[in-house]
């Protein structure tokens, strides 16, 4: 037999579809079960985090460059790498006479305060502590057991991601003035995926919801548009591995096993009046088609594009979250 005759046979991973009619989908308001999204949400609310917080993308800290720096549940962080690469992070204030960190530098991979020149090489020095930090290859993580309030742990929950030289990878970041379960809770709510967001999401239906537990995934076949006509039909599943994180895998379709997870972060304290979060999303894509490597090549291109879908998609969502932490903090809304 021919090596052609053994290859798959190659289908095109776009399909075409009828002209799409908004106000003729089924409405999906009975399905979409106030008391069912709330379970979900409260399930994820007690999943272990290990006191671990997204902060950003591992390329936002690099070696060589500028300290980085964040604000946590109203906790200010500087993060920066030595020379060798390794991530350090810690309080943001100099404990000599607490100037900003992030405003400092890093020579030779030592964080150099610019009032006074204090270097701090990542150990602890003078009531200076650091926080530990995680590079996950995407994202970067800091663990802050002050705020989180829970036993820690060695390492965050991670997701299950395609490996990192075989897809290509985007983070986008933005903040809504709610609190992460109002992020979360709009990421446990697949129903309003082709009403609220028609120019990506067409013929969205729920296959099956969570049944608890055991089995807490929402499956959803959905069709992501990519021109009026055109459009890749795919099945995914939504999970909440922590509380502050919603996962959602594809697991059949093209891109299979490609992921998008969204995070929670909270920038202000928990006792805040006009709580803000920050939102990092991040989309790491594969496909197991031989023209694949042609678009890990061109992954510097193709990550603006990426960010500029998710920026369209989180306007949305955003004003989707902070009107019902508005609702929650009126008492117009349980939560």
């Amino acid at each position: 037999m021919s090596d052609r005759a053994e290859r798959p046979r190659w289908t095109p991973p776009l399909r075409r579809r009828r002209r799409f009619n908004w106000a003729a989908q089924e409405p999906t308001w009975r399905d979409a079960r106030p008391a069912l999204i709330a379970d979900a949400l409260k399930r994820a609310a007690t999943r272990p985090s290990g006191n671990w917080f997204v902060v950003g993308a591992s390329r936002d800290v690099r070696a060589g460059g500028r300290p980085c720096g964040r604000t946590v549940a109203g906790v200010e962080v500087v993060l920066w790498r030595s020379d060798t690469g390794r991530l350090h992070a810690g309080p943001g204030a100099c404990p000599h006479l607490g100037a900003p960190l992030r405003e400092s530098r890093v020579v030779c991979g030592t964080l150099v305060c610019h009032w006074h020149g204090l270097a701090l090489d990542g150990g602890s020095f003078a009531g200076w502590e650091p926080y530990p930090a995680h590079d996950d290859g995407v994202l970067v993580w800091v663990r802050l057991d002050s705020v989180g309030g829970e036993e820690p742990t060695e390492h965050p929950v991670l997701p299950v991601r395609p490996r990192a030289d075989s897809g290509v990878d985007a983070v986008f970041t933005t903040v809504g003035r709610c609190e992460p379960q109002d992020v979360i809770a709009n990421r446990l709510d697949p129903w309003h995926g082709s009403w609220f967001h028609p120019y990506s999401f067409v013929d969205l239906t729920v296959a099956r919801p969570p049944q608890g537990d055991q089995d807490d995934a929402f499956v959803v076949d959905v069709s992501f548009r990519v021109t009026s006509r055109l459009v890749v039909p795919v099945r995914v599943e939504f999970t909440a591995p922590e509380p502050r994180t919603v996962v959602m895998h594809i697991t059949e379709g093209e891109g299979s096993t490609s992921v998008v997870e969204t995070h929670a972060t909270p920038l202000t304290a928990e006792a805040d009046l006009q709580p803000r979060t920050a939102v990092v999303e991040a989309v790491v894509a594969t496909s197991d088609r031989r023209g694949f490597a042609v678009a890990r090549a061109a992954a510097p291109a193709l990550r603006p594009l990426v960010r500029a879908t998710a920026a369209r998609l989180w306007r949305d969502d955003l004003a989707y979250a902070e009107r019902r932490w508005t609702l929650r903090s009126s008492g117009r809304f349980p939560g």
